[in-house]
């Protein structure tokens, strides 16, 4: 076999691993455009270095010993990615502003394709789905890396206890006692909304219907019937801006005030962090047409929203979920 097909051969093998090894990265990280990156380097320094890998361990476990390197090592800043939420209490209409934060501090949604892998048992695609919806992603960025890593592979990817020491290089007790410690962290950490955002996989007829009814309301702007979509503590947030808002009534009006420009908007499924949502185009006044505007990434319970999340980084996200960035009216 010729360098040139050797090197096609081992470019493919690698490819096989890229989306498991982004929703690993993704989980850890708690950036789309980070985990993408981490990922690019994983492989990079995986084909550089495949002639000394050994075969002593599976080349996948190879591969998440690096990609777990990557990781940790952009998490040495300390950074920590959060929801609005989860940095200050709601803001009351009247007092509302537009202050926005610097786009590392938030968490950012990610596409299901390229992040959850297809899975045969319908129970693993659940406990994936699962585990990259947003008040999970939020609630691992209260850990410590490396008791991030322990919770994820154990109890997201299944692996055991004997094979995350040998992939961290520590001692199974090591492993079990931060899992332990993982564990009953996240169980302080808002656990009643990850609760609540209850999505059947496949969606249900009931959710279903829900989704539709929120169409017709949102592109009719109908805030009569959306609000009534709303469970009454519903929350709205939109990063990068910091502000976030509960109930109906600071809902609509934040709607029909700062929001009035959505009026006449389209929206678009797409699959997001394990959630139903939108691409959602708005007019553009100056070129006419849509223009991209957020993905909304939306939480369901009991037959109600519970959330909805607009994120507004249209120019790098709409490439992202392989969505135009112009839509005719």
């Amino acid at each position: 076999m010729g360098n040139g097909t050797a090197t096609t051969d081992l470019d493919v093998v690698l490819e096989k691993h890229r989306t498991e090894l982004t929703g690993y990265c993704y989980r850890m990280l708690g950036s789309s455009s980070e985990a993408e990156d981490a990922v690019q380097d994983t492989l990079v320094r995986a084909w550089r270095g495949y002639a000394t890998f050994q075969g002593r361990s599976s080349l996948r476990s190879w591969l998440y010993r690096i990609a777990t390197n990557v990781c940790l090592d952009m998490l040495s800043a300390g950074n920590k990615r959060a929801r609005p939420v989860d940095l200050s209490e709601s803001t009351p209409l009247a007092r509302y502003a537009l202050s926005p934060r610097p786009d590392n501090t938030w968490l950012e949604p990610m596409p299901d394709s390229r992040v959850l892998p297809a899975l045969g048992d319908p129970a693993e695609a659940a406990v994936a789905k699962e585990s990259v919806r947003l008040a999970f992603m939020a609630a691992l960025q209260h850990l410590p890396p490396k008791q991030r890593a322990v919770l994820i592979l154990r109890d997201v990817l299944a692996w055991r206890a004997s094979e995350v020491a040998e992939l961290l290089g520590t001692t199974v007790t090591s492993v079990n006692s931060a899992l332990q410690r993982a564990r009953a962290t996240l169980a302080q950490s808002d656990g009643d909304r990850a609760a609540r955002a209850a999505v059947s996989d496949p969606l249900d007829d009931e959710q279903q219907k829900l989704l539709e009814r929120y169409v017709a309301a949102f592109e009719g702007y109908d805030m009569a019937a959306l609000t009534a979509l709303l469970h009454e503590d519903a929350v709205m947030t939109m990063p990068p801006f910091e502000m976030w808002l509960t109930g109906h009534a600071d809902i609509a009006g934040f709607m029909l005030s700062i929001g009035h420009e959505c009026e006449g908007s389209r929206l678009l499924p797409v699959e997001v962090n394990g959630l139903p949502g939108f691409a959602h185009y708005k007019p553009d006044p100056e070129k006419g047409g849509l223009s991209p505007w957020s993905i909304q990434a939306l939480e369901i319970s009991e037959g109600r929203l519970t959330g909805f999340h607009f994120f507004l980084d249209a120019q790098r996200l709409f490439p992202l979920f392989g969505l135009p960035l112009r839509l005719e009216a």
